[in-house]
């Protein structure tokens, strides 16, 4: 789209940012309803009146910075695809808003959409669905291109900040529509198809996230980008444990690992290792598990996150095999931890987890039924949290056939099985 296309756009953008009525901005210069036709692209308006109407929201008509605007955007753009330096991101945000505030650029628009993705990697996301209900009044106009980013960003919020993967996988597959239609780096079109590989495994929808996850290898391996392709391999080594091909899980596993190593990549490198573990577990070999969660447990550069997954992980494991002494160690690792990550949207599943098993252990009988039966079960699934659900259910049932009350403890094995038959089916 050219700047003559995009500026009622531009102005109804603007307008909104500043919070005035269409009415505050109109008054003397045009009429309300032919403004709202300037905005809504109905009609074009003559060069004097977009003057006007850019002098009352303080913008200038200038397009001699055009060019240096459009490539400080690229590179921004650039380094909000690929995560760079955090510092970086942002002095070079500052700057391009400094020139976008007082040039009436072709770029704005396509600048407004990425900022959805940089709030995000801020994690300031009421700011990232802020400025989603700012551009949603302006989707409408968008072409292809900007279509393409939308949507794409769209996904990214709901799979980041919302956390609801079926409203994400949505957009994301809106954002795919785009593709035939745009001139894009294959590299981009991958990340998307890679996102859509991470969407669909955790909607457990395992052949088509082996699909789209195999689509977006092909590309990353002709690139060598080895970051990208142990992403890649960590997706495929989860989807074939979910499918009980575990020669093929370890298999990618391995490959992730050893391209985490070449690159020096840590993140990757400790999501593997926490998946090893979590396969280990899958197949009953509880001190391999164990081992790999350690590793995690143990890395000091290890995210907060990552490290409490691990570390609730080894509570399981360790109760599982009777090892009473270590479960309460790390019961007291993960407590000594909670309070770090309350702004977390896992903040409740951790919770949960590691009271469960304090009052488990504690002999805490009634306490331990409160929580799991009121609180944690619901909170399950209401989450679609199947894999725990299967899980707590059958510890719920345990406890329930323990004391002899065996209709209560039918009643959530019976849960456990319908939710395992859920999960297998998905």
């Amino acid at each position: 789209m050219g700047i003559l296309i995009e500026i009622g756009s531009f102005i109804k953008l603007q307008r909104t940012k500043q919070d005035m009525t269409l009415g505050d901005l109109a008054d003397g210069i045009v009429s309300v309803s032919y403004l709202s036709k300037i905005e809504n692209l109905k009609t074009q308006a003559s060069p004097e009146i977009i003057q006007l109407l850019c002098n009352r929201l303080g913008i200038q008509v200038d397009n001699s910075e055009e060019q240096a605007i459009k490539e400080k955007c690229k590179e921004w753009y650039s380094m909000l695809f690929k995560v760079n330096d955090k510092e970086k991101i942002i002095a070079t945000y500052k700057e391009i808003q400094e020139m976008m505030d007082t040039n009436l650029s072709e770029n704005l628009l396509m600048f407004e959409i990425h900022k959805i993705r940089y709030y995000l990697i801020l994690n300031q996301y009421d700011k990232a669905l802020k400025k989603i209900n700012e551009l949603s009044e302006i989707s409408d106009n968008f072409d292809n291109l900007q279509d393409f980013y939308w949507n794409k960003f769209r996904g990214n919020y709901y799979s980041l900040a919302n956390v609801d993967y079926h409203q994400a996988m949505f957009y994301y597959k809106k954002s795919e529509e785009k593709i035939m239609h745009i001139d894009i780096g294959e590299d981009e079109a991958a990340d998307l198809k890679y996102i859509i590989a991470v969407t669909h495994s955790e909607l457990r929808n395992t052949l088509e996230s082996i699909d789209y996850a195999n689509q977006a290898l092909a590309v990353f391996m002709k690139q060598y980008n080895f970051h990208r392709c142990a992403q890649c391999h960590i997706v495929l080594g989860i989807s074939y444990r979910r499918i009980k091909m575990y020669e093929k899980a370890i298999k990618n596993y391995n490959l992730a690992k050893h391209l985490a190593e070449l690159n020096n990549n840590k993140q990757v490198n400790q999501q593997t290792t926490y998946n090893l573990g979590n396969l280990y577990s899958t197949i009953g070999e509880s001190e391999e598990a164990i081992k790999y969660y350690s590793e995690v447990v143990e890395d000091n550069e290890v995210h907060l996150h990552e490290k409490l997954i691990a570390i609730t992980s080894l509570i399981k494991e360790y109760y599982k095999i009777g090892n009473i002494d270590k479960t309460r160690e790390m019961i007291n690792e993960a407590k000594a931890l909670l309070d770090s990550v309350k702004n977390s949207v896992y903040y409740q599943l951790y919770y949960y987890i590691i009271y469960t098993y304090t009052y488990k252990l504690n002999g805490e009988d009634d306490r331990f039924k409160s929580l799991v039966k009121d609180k944690f079960i619901p909170y399950l699934r209401k989450n679609k949290d199947y894999g725990n659900l299967v899980a707590y259910s059958n510890m719920l049932a345990n406890h329930f056939e323990s004391i002899g009350r065996y209709k209560e403890s039918v009643k959530y094995y019976k849960l456990a099985n319908e939710t395992y038959e859920k999960l297998i089916n998905l």
